[in-house]
């Protein structure tokens, strides 16, 4: 079998291995959980478009070490780069990185995404819009864009509207987490595979003379039905799910706090003292994108969540709660507003309108 490999940097913070028409993509930045920056994003999309013309016939991506596949974009780069009040250059990131989502979204070859380990943010934008998301018991998903005073990304909009009920509104606007069998479970992953059995089973898909959908989810499928771990367990939070579909369906964050507040659960008051410590204006646009991407399609979210991104890199929020969550790490974000009654729905509208020169637009 022919197999070359390739880095993108001297630091070979990505790697690229070919195994005969399988292409495999190893993110490699240990120290850094794998977290992706704006010449990874390049690189993978340049590769993902070389692969497509070059007869590659299954795309393997994964993370290197056993803590993380991917634990976000680094938004503490962007941070450093940028002040509020200020254009900033690294909206480029994001752009480039929704570029990316998108073109895995519609990736006509099977992308098998091994998402084993934390697994957030701009780690889900590279996994989750692939048509195969393998969990294992050491995965970890969560979209924590309300802490930092941003919004939820990487195709949020997209894909969590989309999971049962309003389970996705819950995860993006509280940023909780979804750990092990639980993110088959909820439908951010395809299939659940014991992490000891990952490197068979990616042996297993480099082997495929002719690799294609059905082959492949042949071979999940297999590996999923003879996981051990987690074999008997449940999905945890299956006697939450009315409850979060009753509380989080309001039509409003002022309806979601209400309908919290006027609960007598211990979980609602533990909610809303998570809700209190998020960004106000955060929790307000992901409400928002989560309603308006029910109806829209990936490419139509994603353009969406631009106007909104490089509209946010310019406001308080995202710094404070950068250099609060990330940086100085003392957990006291001053955020500006600071209470939900304070933003009006005018202001939420502002963040979502298009760009008066087109040519800002996303171009997909």
């Amino acid at each position: 079998m022919e197999y070359s490999a390739s880095a993108s940097t001297a630091e070979q913070e990505i790697i690229y291995s070919k195994y005969g028409a399988v292409g495999v993509i190893l993110l490699n930045r240990q120290k850094a959980l794998n977290s992706i920056n704006q010449s990874m994003v390049v690189s993978m999309h340049q590769k993902l478009k070389e692969w497509t013309i070059d007869g590659t016939k299954l795309v393997i991506c994964k993370g290197s070490g056993a803590k993380a596949f991917c634990a976000g974009g680094d938004v503490v780069a962007i941070y450093n780069a940028g002040k509020p009040g200020q254009d900033n250059l690294m909206g480029e990131f994001f752009r480039e990185e929704y570029i990316l989502n998108h073109q895995i979204g519609t990736l006509k070859i099977p992308y098998v995404a091994l998402i084993h380990g934390i697994t957030m943010g701009g780690g889900v934008g590279i996994s989750v819009h692939g048509k195969f998301r393998v969990a294992t018991e050491k995965t970890m998903f969560a979209m924590p864009e309300t802490a930092i005073g941003f919004l939820t990304d990487v195709g949020g909009s997209y894909f969590l509207p989309r999971l049962p009920g309003n389970l996705g509104l819950y995860l993006a606007l509280t940023g909780d987490r979804l750990v092990g069998k639980d993110v088959k479970f909820a439908g951010v992953a395809t299939h659940f595979v014991d992490a000891a059995q990952l490197p068979f089973l990616e042996k297993d898909l480099i082997s495929l003379k002719n690799p294609d959908d059905a082959s492949v989810a042949d071979i999940l499928s297999k590996f999923e039905k003879k996981s051990e771990v987690q074999k008997d367990v449940k999905f945890s939070m299956e006697n939450k799910t009315d409850w979060i579909d009753n509380t989080f369906g309001g039509s409003s964050m002022e309806d979601i706090v209400k309908n919290l507040r006027d609960d007598s659960t211990e979980w609602s008051k533990q909610t809303l003292s998570t809700l209190a410590k998020m960004s106000p204006t955060s929790l307000k646009i992901v409400h928002r994108q989560i309603q308006l991407g029910k109806s829209k399609d990936l490419a139509e979210c994603l353009k969406m969540e631009l106007r909104v991104a490089l509209r946010l890199l310019r406001q308080n929020d995202f710094y404070e709660g950068v250099r609060a969550k990330l940086v100085d790490k003392d957990n006291k974000p001053a955020w500006k507003p600071s209470r939900l009654e304070d933003i009006p729905d005018t202001e939420i509208d502002r963040y979502f309108a298009p760009f008066s020169d087109p040519k800002q637009e996303l171009q997909l």
